[in-house]
């Protein structure tokens, strides 16, 4: 799995994003997902496939809301 993705990588930013400082995603290959921030694209995560969909069915059930 590439870091860096492809030229091609179609990043995408959260639709609830209202600032300038925002995550976005990109698909990078087969296997998987970068991460970056919107104010610094010269860094990047990189995660499985399985290990995003964990990372997004958590946030979706609220794992990572502030109690």
């Amino acid at each position: 799995m590439g870091l860096q993705g492809t030229p091609s990588a179609r990043w995408r930013r959260s639709t609830r994003c209202a600032s300038n400082t925002c995550v976005e995603v990109a698909r990078i290959d087969d296997e998987g997902i970068s991460v970056r921030d919107t104010e610094d694209t010269s860094t990047r995560l990189a995660f499985g496939i399985d290990e995003w969909r964990r990372f997004t069915e958590d946030a979706k059930r609220g794992g990572f809301d502030s109690s």
